[in-house]
């Protein structure tokens, strides 16, 4: 407890001066429109290296959820830079969503290194609410590295499992909280409230396979997984998919 608060408030004075931003109203703009994306692209570019062969399991049976007619729709939440583009079968036809409007330019070059997608739209949107999108309109639905960070996980399964037909399937790989004995849920609870400043309000300490375990999925897959990063709190992940 009192170890806790001590090093958080180190890491408050080391980052004061995104604190003072924050305070001022300049921080949270700059960072959704600069330096997020920036941050992310780097960040991702390592996650990927680690994640690559758990995404190829992950995603290998995709095309099961194409309908009769060989038509398989995808709902990406949260597509950022669309690193996850590479994993879809050929001719899926893709709709992009982000609350943040900003990562156009490394979304479209993902875009044309991946041109075997059929891309439908990009949407501005929030998990919590996808009400462009029609319900049961989708086959399957993608989050990676997204649920940490929406300001209701409940909120954003319940859109999920709405926008999805029946029988379709939610695929997600996210970072999750580490055992509460262990030594990383220690520096996950000293580095969380700076950590969510930081990174656009992502959250640390989320047990998301129990969102995912009281959500009405008739059938559900979770593993928990390690991937290591350097000097990153978010070694601990699940990973998996629910059908609907």
């Amino acid at each position: 407890g009192a170890s806790v608060l001590i090093l958080r408030a180190c890491l408050v004075l080391l980052a004061f001066p995104i604190y003072l931003l924050s305070f001022l109203g300049i921080w949270e703009p700059f960072c959704r429109k600069v330096f997020f994306p920036f941050i992310l692209e780097k960040i991702s570019t390592a996650h990927d290296k680690k994640s690559k062969k758990h995404k190829v399991e992950l995603f290998r049976n995709l095309p099961d959820f194409r309908r009769p007619s060989g038509e398989l729709r995808l709902l990406e939440i949260g597509t950022g830079s669309g690193s996850n583009f590479q994993f879809y079968p050929p001719g899926c036809k893709v709709t992009c969503t982000d609350i943040n409007p900003h990562f156009q330019e490394n979304l479209s070059k993902n875009m044309k290194k991946n041109q075997h997608l059929h891309y439908e739209q990009f949407l501005v949107a929030a998990g919590e609410d996808l009400h462009q999108v029609p319900s049961g309109s989708v086959d399957v639905v993608v989050c990676t590295l997204v649920l940490c960070s929406v300001q209701s996980v409940s909120s954003t399964l319940r859109e999920v499992l709405r926008v999805l037909r029946p029988g379709g399937a939610f695929y997600f790989l996210e970072h999750v909280a580490a055992e509460h004995s262990s030594w990383k849920y220690f520096w996950q609870q000293v580095c969380y409230p700076t950590w969510k400043l930081v990174f656009a309000g992502c959250c640390l300490e989320r047990e998301l396979w129990k969102n995912l375990e009281e959500a009405k999925f008739s059938e559900l897959k979770v593993q928990h997984i390690r991937l290591t990063l350097p000097w990153m709190p978010i070694e601990p992940h699940i990973v998996g998919y629910g059908v609907k």
